[in-house]
């Protein structure tokens, strides 16, 4: 039986699937330096960023960083032994818990988003119009 040869892939494409790449490694370097320089990782500094916007069940943490939720509790657990993080009770249903940033939390997120410059605002160089642009391509790509 014959397979048919895949296309081959055009060079346009591979530079822009190569710029797709570099500005993800960018983000997440400068995340991770930033990070290191608060003595947190770069998942526990996203963690910190996510919730000092609002305290978030730890399944909701792992769905919006897509991970496991396992890894979520460990991330959590240190930035709680550190006194950036606490669980408390949801309101809404008390058999949940919510991670959430304490003050000392919410300063350290403050610091540590102050610290970005291309991470904090990737998108920095675009217009609205071409933000729009780059959203609605990146959403057709996936589908």
């Amino acid at each position: 039986m014959a397979t048919t040869p895949s296309p081959r892939i055009d060079p346009l494409t591979i530079e822009v699937v190569e710029l797709i790449g570099t500005v993800v490694a960018r983000y997440h370097e400068e995340y991770e330096r930033e990070a290191s320089a608060h003595a947190l990782t770069g998942a526990q500094a996203r963690v910190l960023a996510l919730l000092s916007l609002e305290a978030l069940p730890m399944r909701q943490i792992a769905v919006r960083l897509k991970c496991e939720p396992s890894n979520v509790t460990g991330i959590v657990d240190r930035l709680e032994a550190r006194g950036l993080v606490e669980r408390r009770p949801d309101p809404q249903d008390r058999r949940v818990k919510l991670a959430a940033v304490t003050a000392e939390g919410r300063a350290t997120a403050r610091k540590l988003r102050d610290g970005l410059s291309f991470a904090r605002e990737p998108l920095a160089e675009l217009s609205h119009e071409e933000r729009v642009v780059l959203r609605d391509l990146l959403a057709r790509m996936l589908g």
